[in-house]
């Protein structure tokens, strides 16, 4: 059986690596779009952004391990067409066939129209080595950067910058930073964590356009202000990458639309990754993370190999920034309480509760608090509000 896979990020180096540990032993293609073999993105916007790591260090795995186990990595190859009736993908004039098909094509960022001046030199995104690699040099001491988006993105972006001695100011159109994803108290944690780096929030302020002419040399916004910027970066969310999927006919749901066995409407087509919506509930779900890359993506190549295995998402996510690091588990949607647990040494966690329901828990420089939330929810199990809250609590007690 030859497995081509489209998508040579965290879910295809996943994928294939799973493929070849359960046995797998026919002829496996992963392309990617990009020149550099699969790596880890979330370092891009911290310690690689911070010039502290290597790019060879971000690598998941060096090419010759790729190159051992009998991948055929094509890398810097964008896919011009899949054909699912001939069962074939082509590069260009090459035309590869395959039995099964396995989509791992990540996500794009959200990009600023034109019309915004989105497309002046000195904006950008963040998203991949050559993002970074193009906007590295304008992080110098005292320069001025406005970043378009209070979420997870932005925020790490800016305490990057104010470590490097930008100053630094962050717009966030929503009443509040972190609104899409987290409680009040996690946004007025890292609100506050922010102000005390110095760096600027301006929440319930939108962004009319950016201003220059060829070059970014400031913002207005929609309160008519007008503020100077030497270069902006746009963080305001990703889209799954469905254009490879949509051009063949596969049937997109909030991304590309899966069974609970990670199966397209296409026969023997599969995904998994950012990319990928799932069933959850009475609904479908899309988790851009990379535990959810990970588990999805091994739990696909098991069923490619017929194991019949239905994914079951854990969803874990974290955030570094400044010396705090954010470590949240499960999913908070739906919430109606938030409980505070006071750590130690200035560590907090807030635990989200739909009634006597627990859901999911941020926790800020309090790991054992997130082990123990993470493995109650894995569990199904919801402790008492109150005997959470409470600081004399034996948090592992909960488990037994």
């Amino acid at each position: 059986m030859r497995v081509v896979i489209i998508g040579a990020g965290q879910a295809g180096a996943a994928l294939a690596a799973k493929l070849r540990g359960l046995g797998h032993t026919g002829p496996i293609t992963m392309i990617g779009a990009e020149t550099a073999p699969p790596y880890q993105r979330p370092p891009l916007s911290k310690a690689y952004l911070m010039g502290e790591m290597e790019a060879e260090r971000l690598w998941l795995r060096g090419p010759e391990f790729w190159a051992d186990q009998g991948v055929d990595l094509r890398l810097g190859s964008p896919v011009t067409g899949v054909d699912t009736a001939a069962r074939t993908v082509s590069l260009g004039a090459e035309v590869i066939p395959y039995d099964a098909l396995a989509l791992t094509t990540g996500s794009t960022p959200r990009r600023l129209p034109a019309a915004m001046g989105g497309d002046l030199a000195g904006v950008y995104t963040l998203r991949g080595l050559t993002d970074v690699d193009a906007m590295r040099a304008e992080f110098q001491p005292g320069r001025r950067v406005v970043i378009v988006g209070g979420g997870y993105i932005g925020l790490e972006a800016a305490a990057v910058s104010a470590k490097l001695g930008l100053q630094v100011t962050v717009l966030e159109m929503a009443p509040r930073i972190l609104q899409r994803v987290a409680a009040p108290e996690t946004s007025d944690y890292f609100r506050a964590l922010h102000a005390a780096h110095g760096v600027t929030i301006l929440e319930s302020t939108g962004l009319e356009r950016l201003l220059g002419d060829g070059r970014v040399t400031g913002a207005r916004l929609s309160d008519g202000r007008e503020i100077a910027a030497d270069f902006v970066l746009v963080g305001v969310g990703i889209l799954p990458d469905t254009a490879v999927a949509q051009a063949a006919g596969i049937v997109i749901d909030n991304g590309i639309a899966t069974d609970a066995f990670g199966r397209t409407s296409a026969p023997d087509v599969w995904a998994a990754g950012d990319c990928a919506s799932f069933p959850w509930g009475a609904g479908r779900l899309r988790l851009e993370s990379v535990g959810n890359a990970i588990d999805q993506a091994e739990t696909v190549a098991a069923n490619i190999l017929g194991a019949g295995k239905a994914y079951e998402a854990r969803p874990w996510f974290w955030s570094d920034q400044y010396d705090c690091k954010l470590q949240i588990a499960g999913l908070n949607t739906g919430y109606d309480r938030i409980v505070t647990r006071p750590g130690e040494g200035g560590a907090v966690s807030f635990w989200y509760y739909q009634g006597e329901r627990l859901l999911a828990l941020d926790a800020m420089n309090d790991a054992r608090a997130y082990m123990v939330g993470k493995r109650l929810i894995e569990a199904g199990k919801s402790p008492a509000p109150e005997v959470v809250a409470d600081p004399a609590t034996d948090l592992k007690a909960l488990l037994r």
